[in-house]
């Protein structure tokens, strides 16, 4: 029976059960393995090199590969020599990483949720401003942490005047959800503070800034390149493929809604979004969490 029969019945590695092996479903695990390894480099691993070319050239060692990572709850975004095994978690996966634990790690305060969360967002929209660089495999974004807390704070002013044309209430609060009640918490708060030290604060916009992509990092998604503007980063090709599979997200949508032009470099701005009706940002949004 041909690969394209099987697959018309739901299962195409159900189709060929008989020349699947233990060792085959052993490589499969393997590879999805590598995968779950953000920071391995195809191109420095024989063997993962190896199981990436057989996913692209044996049909079903691939769809096997894949009801493997999707019996784990993974999703699988890319698999090539320039990603690897790009895979995201599914939300009721055991790899999923969410956003409310995540705070609470990276502060003691439970308020910081939100901020935690908006830096993250922003972090993904000033790497990836245009809808070109997240159509062009070739492109590296470039983000510093004082420039993405620049950025959010220049959003914050724009959403501040926003409010103030139409007449509302600035007063904060409690609990409202959106992007114009979090300019209000970030605008407010220290953007480096200082310990005794001179280390910047966890609690301030940078320090919430620095555990974001501190996270990016050490999950494979961001490249540190240096020590300017509190520490200066590039993105990989997992990082772009998971903030395209996010950019139709409500939040990513708010804010690039506001035009705001990024601060860091000059060199891209952010285009407003088609559909220009508000949209509500949910307090756990954030990049690669789930609420």
């Amino acid at each position: 029976m041909s690969a394209s029969a099987g697959e018309g019945d739901g299962g195409g590695v159900r189709a060929r059960a008989g020349s699947v092996t233990p060792a085959d479903a052993a490589d499969a695990a393997r590879l999805v393995a590598f995968g779950l390894q953000p920071k391995l480099v195809p191109a420095r691993d024989v063997e993962y090199a190896e199981l990436l070319r057989r996913h692209r050239d044996d049909p079903a060692f691939a769809r096997l590969a894949d009801a493997v990572a999707a019996g784990l709850g993974l999703v699988v975004l890319e698999v090539s020599t320039r990603a690897g095994m790009a895979v995201t978690a599914a939300e009721d996966s055991v790899f999923a990483v969410r956003m409310g634990d995540y705070a609470r790690r990276a502060s003691s305060d439970s308020g910081d949720r939100f901020l935690h969360g908006l830096a993250h967002l922003a972090v993904a929209a000033l790497a990836f401003p245009r809808p070109e660089d997240l159509a062009d495999d070739g492109y590296i974004g470039r983000i510093t942490v004082n420039g993405v807390d620049a950025f959010v704070r220049q959003a914050c002013r724009r959403l501040e005047e926003r409010a103030e044309e139409s007449g509302e209430n600035t007063d904060p609060a409690s609990g409202a959800p959106g992007l114009e009640a979090a300019w209000r918490v970030w605008a407010r708060r220290s953007a480096t503070g200082a310990t005794k030290d001179a280390r910047r604060l966890a609690g301030s916009t940078t320090g919430i800034v620095g555990k974001a992509v501190a996270f990016l990092t050490d999950s494979g998604f961001l490249q540190r390149t240096g020590d300017d503007a509190g520490g200066a980063y590039r993105t990989t090709a997992r990082y772009q493929l998971q903030v395209r599979d996010m950019a139709g997200s409500a939040a990513m949508a708010e804010l690039l809604e506001l035009g705001v032009v990024p601060v860091s470099d000059g060199t891209a701005s952010l285009l407003p979004a088609d559909d220009t009706d508000d949209v509500g940002l949910v307090a756990e949004a954030g990049l690669p969490f789930h609420s």
